[in-house]
Formats: structure tokens, C-alpha cells, sequence
């Protein structure tokens, strides 16, 4: 976390929120609280794509799957996929 910023907008630091672990993190997920991207963390490996390369298909079941542990602005607001217009 301590080399990472977002790879749209190039803030630094950005935020972790981990939502299951074990020696590693397991899922979770990376915010930039600048441009309100959101980068999952599935299987110990941030995905940091590019909004183009990203899939709603795969990225909304995640966010629901952890809708509880999200930042709540995320889900609102998230870029580049959020549940408000979802629900």
C-alpha cells in the first residue's frame, strides 16, 4: 500500500478496506478517495485495471457479495460500477 496510487488520476495514498484475511488479504477492497475508483482484491491480487478493462458482470457481484464491509460512498458514488442505480 505504501507504492500504490490509483492508476487514473494518480492519487496518493489510498485507502484499504480488508474484508477477509488470513496470512494474506484474502478480499478487499483498494479507494481512492480522490476519483472514487474502486479496485477489488480477489484472491490475495489487487485488480488495478483501468476503467475500460474493468466488467460490470464481474465487478457488481463482488461489490454486492460485500456490500457490507464497502465504503458507503462507494456504493453510491463508486466509479467505475456502484449499487445506487443497481438496486
Amino acid at each position: 500500500m505504501d507504492i500504490l496510487a490509483c492508476p487514473i488520476d494518480k492519487h496518493y495514498p489510498l485507502e484499504l478496506h480488508i474484508f477477509e484475511e488470513t496470512e494474506e488479504i484474502s478480499e478487499g477492497v483498494i479507494v481512492c478517495p480522490e476519483c472514487l475508483r474502486w479496485y477489488p482484491i480477489r484472491e490475495e491480487i489487487p485488480e488495478m485495471l483501468p476503467d475500460n478493462l474493468r466488467n460490470e458482470k464481474d465487478e457488481l457481484p463482488f461489490m454486492q457479495k460485500w456490500k457490507q464491509k464497502f465504503p458507503k460512498q462507494i456504493l453510491q458514488e463508486g466509479k467505475p460500477f456502484n449499487l445506487e442505480k443497481k438496486e
